[in-house]
């Protein structure tokens, strides 16, 4: 095993794993056609702050989006993705702190 002096180096191994897969998901059809607009699914993004690794919308509203609200349905991306994933990005840690992953 490797000694590791910054465990979010390690954390940053599986939220980049999860925004690419993130990245790769279909998008659904948007109605907004203006120059510069950002698909919502084109946000997802992760970041390093001192001591946490965050990953998830780039936009304000994919939140409410992922949740739902009052007037709206969830359309969840960022929950079932991880779920069906997370042992692919267990391992991808894992196997960066030079751990056996079986």
């Amino acid at each position: 095993m490797k000694n590791v002096e910054n465990p979010t180096e390690i954390l940053e191994v599986g939220a980049k794993e999860f925004v690419n897969d993130l990245l790769k998901l279909t998008k659904p059809m948007s109605q907004i056609r203006k120059s510069g607009y950002t698909h919502l699914i084109d946000s997802f993004a992760y970041r390093v702050k001192k001591d946490e690794v965050e990953a998830g919308w780039g936009k304000y509203y994919g939140p409410m989006v992922e949740r739902g609200t009052t007037k709206m349905n969830e359309q969840p991306h960022l929950y079932p993705l991880w779920n069906k994933n997370k042992e692919k990005y267990y391992k991808s840690m894992l196997t960066k702190l030079g751990l056996k992953t079986w």
